[in-house]
């Protein structure tokens, strides 16, 4: 069983990079520090770039996993700076 709460989910299956990044990180400034978010993102440059640009930004990656469908679901913690 999971350690976290998911507080709040997007998908941004419909957008292509660079929105991705900029979608999910505005969904996280929604959060309030140690909130949980779930985001439904696409494969390839979606899954490469905005796992990678959240953890630049600091915050915390619990989890991807693939839908078997060609999705992935990306799991967030936000972190304050």
């Amino acid at each position: 069983m999971a350690d976290y709460t998911i507080y709040e989910t997007v998908d941004i299956t419909d957008v292509v990079c660079p929105v991705t990044f900029v979608k999910a990180k505005v969904a996280l400034e929604e959060l309030d520090d140690g909130e949980v978010l779930s985001i439904r993102l696409n494969d390839g440059e979606p899954v490469q770039n905005v796992p990678r640009s959240l953890k630049e930004e600091g915050h915390q990656v619990l989890k991807l996993e693939s839908n078997d469908d060609g999705t992935y679901t990306l799991i967030v913690r936000k972190v304050e700076d």
